[in-house]
């Protein structure tokens, strides 16, 4: 998928449609990342320097390595930045793969009322909505833009009626033999309608988030499976136990278009033991033709973690031999102040030199096919108090754009 995106196409008219229901959940879509603050108004007293512009355009900078990803953000249909022209225009200048932050994961898919009629009329299959997914798929259809599928199987953001009798929020937990039908059927369903009705839009899909977890691991697993939500359990842990994980690969397998890439995604992915479970986790599902890479997200600081520890992660990940992208690229800052996002674009400057210097098509040892920034605009909405993005409320460029564009043309 290491192909320049040059594709032109005026942007589609913005999509107004009412709002869903919220997950019982938190929607963030930084959920693991650093908390941050809300806009400060203190400055520094530094040289005001001619203001940067986005005339180079990064997918194009990205061409020899990787592809170059951008979060459609919003946890509604309301307000979602579909709705926001400028900032599908600014996607479609920059990306050329996007990823819902929020609005593919299972929570806005699964229809509860229209899962109980199913078991009414002796279906034990679950129903599924594609009200949340449909109108960002359609705009990347008819905008050439690809997507990263978010995501088939994660504990969070699941509604728990889905794994409970009759679908209910009371429900004792249903069987391992339930919950495996329950989960291939959603697999199949939500695969098979991406891929009839937008071929070609979803060229991977990140099965399975943040299943290894040391803190709160089956102490028989040799991943470290994760059996808890803080102190809540694990819902697929507790119906299925830890082969939750290979059984969402091996459906998604079944059902994916043969072009399709698999990944497994996981947040502090340079943390040991961490790492280890995480390659142990992938090693297993390569051997079994399951996997084709491991997603690794990106909430990071200015000052953590070192470059030096994430390259070691990402080397002892190329070991397998598998695709490796940075799924939610997200820098934050803790004060809006120049110097602390000067400080966040040297971050960023030194990730994307990092990336480039170990990628195979500059002679490195890991094959990166995406890097994903998750999200394009500080503060887009009210409400939202994100600062780790590389253009600012107004839509210009940020200090950590400039450097990304000095890194990337450094490396060419």
């Amino acid at each position: 998928m290491k192909r320049k995106n040059c594709i032109c196409v005026l942007l589609m008219s913005a999509l107004i449609i009412s709002s869903l229901s919220g997950c019982g959940r938190n929607t963030n879509p930084t959920t693991n990342g650093t908390a941050v603050s809300e806009v400060s108004t203190e400055t520094d007293d530094t040289e005001e320097e001619s203001a940067p512009t986005d005339d180079a355009i990064l997918k194009d900078l990205c061409a020899n390595y990787f592809t170059i990803g951008v979060g459609i953000n919003g946890s509604t249909l309301d307000n979602q930045t579909l709705n926001i022209p400028q900032y599908m225009e600014l996607s479609k200048k920059h990306f050329n793969s996007c990823t819902m932050t929020n609005l593919m994961k299972s929570c806005y898919i699964l229809d509860q009322v229209g899962s109980q009629k199913n078991l009414e009329e002796g279906n034990e299959e679950p129903a599924l909505s594609f009200m949340s997914i449909d109108p960002t798929l359609s705009w990347c259809k008819q905008n050439g833009m690809k997507m990263r599928g978010h995501t088939l199987v994660w504990h969070t953001q699941a509604p728990e009626w889905f794994f409970r009798e009759g679908y209910t929020d009371d429900g004792e937990y249903v069987s391992k033999d339930t919950m495996l039908l329950r989960m291939e059927s959603y697999i199949r369903q939500l695969v098979s309608h991406v891929q009839d009705e937008y071929p070609g839009v979803v060229y991977c899909w990140d099965v399975v988030n943040e299943a290894v977890d040391p803190d709160s691991a089956d102490s028989d697993s040799v991943f470290m499976c994760r059996t808890k939500i803080e102190n809540a359990d694990n819902p697929w842990y507790k119906t299925i136990g830890q082969d939750y994980v290979e059984m969402a690969f091996t459906y998604a397998r079944k059902y994916v278009a043969d072009d399709v890439k698999l990944f497994y995604n996981d947040y502090n992915t340079y943390q040991a033991p961490k790492t280890e479970g995480i390659y142990t986790l992938c090693e297993s599902l390569k051997e079994k033709g399951l996997i084709d890479g491991i997603g690794m997200q990106g909430y990071w600081g200015i000052d953590y973690p070192s470059d030096a520890v994430i390259e070691s992660a990402i080397r002892k990940f190329s070991e397998l031999g598998l695709e490796i992208q940075i799924t939610e690229l997200s820098v934050g800052v803790d004060d809006e102040t120049d110097s602390q996002f000067n400080r966040q674009a040297d971050k960023y400057g030194r990730i994307f030199k990092m990336l480039c210097r170990l990628d195979s098509d500059n002679g490195g040892p890991a094959n990166i096919t995406n890097v994903t920034v998750f999200g394009l605009v500080d503060h887009y909405r009210e409400g939202d108090t994100t600062n780790s993005r590389l253009f600012d409320k107004y839509y210009q460029p940020k200090p950590a754009y400039t450097k990304i564009v000095e890194a990337l043309t450094e490396s060419n």
